[in-house]
């Protein structure tokens, strides 16, 4: 991968990530061992950036991201991947009425760092966004049978059918239907915490899974639905239900894009490593 002689030589102050990694780098991965006809890995790169953007300087950084992203095609045997960033304000930020959404996060600017990482992403490694998406939505959108989605996001690993690749733990993660389906209406009952999303009062895991625990998947969505109408009323209920399941749900298909954003979504572009070297 070719770097910037522009911004290599600068140096940032080593901060602590608020993201760590368990993962093994091997520095000496052959490239054009990668198979060229594998799935697509369909990467998140929105935690690539806080992994590595502690480093002293930019040039460890780079070389850090390199590594990390090959260790992603190597663990999913393939050559090919699309990357996706979140940039700017997603849609769900206009569909949060009770709190704004990631209302909990930390504010203000980011390190330089970090927006050179997002540049050398974006023009070396072909990373893409696409305005009032989440980087979380669109390896959703374009997850299918040939594809693997890259994430250490656990709501992307477990709203999502299939075998997935956590990056920030080295491991495969399976998710059946049943579970996928489960874990959505698990987080609509209790909110979650990380985005700042409310669910029901005085409602955690423990008490979610008991009362979904032997329940049928089909009878799942009238239940949380009741729950809310139990809790804040029918008006109030439905219009907390419908907020909260909109700002928990990971879109799924282009029909969901545009539905909720009116962006109609182009096919996906796949890329390489091969065709670098």
């Amino acid at each position: 991968m070719q770097s910037f002689p522009f911004i290599s030589t600068l140096k940032f102050k080593n901060m602590n990530s608020e993201l760590e990694t368990k993962i093994m780098i091997n520095k000496d991965l052959n490239v054009s061992e990668l198979p060229t006809d594998g799935p697509v890995a369909l990467i998140d790169g929105d935690s690539l950036l806080y992994f590595e953007m502690g480093k002293p300087t930019l040039e460890e950084a780079m070389s850090g991201i390199d590594q990390r992203l090959l260790h992603i095609l190597n663990h999913c045997k393939t050559a090919r991947y699309s990357g996706f960033l979140t940039i700017g304000k997603c849609f769900r930020y206009k569909a949060a009425k009770t709190k704004p959404y990631k209302y909990n996060r930390k504010r203000g600017s980011k390190p330089i760092i970090f927006y050179a990482l997002t540049e050398y992403l974006k023009q070396e490694w072909n990373f893409t966004f696409i305005p009032e998406l989440e980087a979380d939505d669109l390896v959703s959108v374009y997850h299918g049978k040939d594809t693997v989605i890259c994430s250490p996001d656990k709501d992307v690993l477990y709203q999502n059918v299939g075998q997935h690749y956590n990056y920030g733990k080295a491991e495969i993660t399976i998710c059946l239907e049943d579970y996928a389906v489960e874990f959505l209406w698990k987080q609509v009952l209790m909110g979650d915490s990380t985005d700042g999303i409310p669910g029901l009062p005085k409602v955690g895991p423990k008490t979610a899974d008991t009362w979904l625990k032997d329940m049928s998947v089909d009878k799942m969505p009238t239940f949380v639905l009741n729950k809310y109408i139990e809790i804040f009323g029918i008006q109030e209920g439905i219009s907390k239900f419908a907020e909260t399941f909109k700002l928990i749900y990971i879109l799924k298909s282009k029909e969901d894009v545009e539905r909720e954003t009116g962006i109609v979504l182009n096919s996906l572009n796949i890329h390489s490593v091969a065709e670098d070297e």
